[in-house]
């Protein structure tokens, strides 16, 4: 059973004269074979990471995974104490300059052992990733990177969608996680726990999306929010994707 250590919380606040204070979670699972890091946090943050890890008893090199969810300053600023470890940067796998020819895109999963997978959910960016742990004393826990920025964005669409390179690929991957995880590890907030009404299919409605009639195109923009909805909707839904057979070795 993997152990959720979060190292440090990310959070985002806004400051006067338009400037905007943000960091990503730095979170660490501490499984029986395997140690790993999600999210190195940005360069500031270095001595906070070390000094987590050493108060588990670990050091940079007792890291056997780095996955950093995305390619954000605030997320990948300290990759380079890990260099005996395996790299997962967004669709990008790693060890040193030996690259996995993994097929993200086609949206299969990365297994790393039977209790921990890396999806593909891409939307903040064109390749994000989050990390899915099974089995552990939560539950399944997601540690999802600006996949979720916090857990007021379950509520108010604009934390996240403003911030989204594409905001309705990123509604179908947050279905997805909403869909299996029990707890969350968002990108700017705390652990949240799913509320039992997310588990249902889902309708997000989108901030600007709009509708144009074809009789007099008109136009009307939909209200912000998500809606459980019991009625079958065209939302694709998670499904069992191939596990692949080929990884390095960290």
């Amino acid at each position: 059973m993997y152990d959720i250590i979060i190292l440090k919380e990310g959070y985002t606040h806004l400051e006067p004269h338009g400037t905007l204070r943000a960091c990503g979670s730095i979170t660490l699972l501490k499984g029986p074979r395997h140690n790993i890091i999600v999210d190195t946090g940005n360069p500031w943050d270095r001595e906070t990471l070390l000094q987590g890890l050493g108060a588990q008893g670990l050091k940079p090199e007792d890291i056997h995974y780095v996955v950093c969810s995305h390619g954000h300053s605030d997320h990948i600023g300290n990759l380079n104490l890990f260099p005996a470890a395996v790299h997962c940067v967004g669709f990008d796998i790693c060890r040193q300059d030996e690259y996995l020819l993994h097929e993200f895109k086609q949206g299969i999963p990365y297994e790393i052992d039977e209790d921990v997978e890396i999806w593909p959910t891409p939307g903040h960016t064109g390749s994000d990733v989050s990390v899915l742990v099974k089995r552990t004393n939560l539950g399944t826990v997601a540690v999802a990177g600006d996949l979720f920025e916090c857990e007021a964005d379950l509520d108010c669409p604009g934390l996240w969608q403003e911030n989204s390179e594409r905001p309705h690929l990123q509604q179908q991957s947050r279905i997805a996680v909403l869909d299996v995880a029990d707890y969350i590890i968002p990108g700017h907030g705390p652990m949240f726990q799913v509320p039992p009404e997310y588990k249902k299919q889902m309708r997000v409605i989108m901030i600007m999306e709009e509708h144009y009639s074809s009789s007099d195109m008109t136009t009307r923009t939909e209200s912000p929010g998500v809606q459980p909805d019991d009625a079958s909707t065209s939302q694709p839904t998670p499904t069992s994707q191939p596990k692949p057979h080929v990884s390095i070795s960290p």
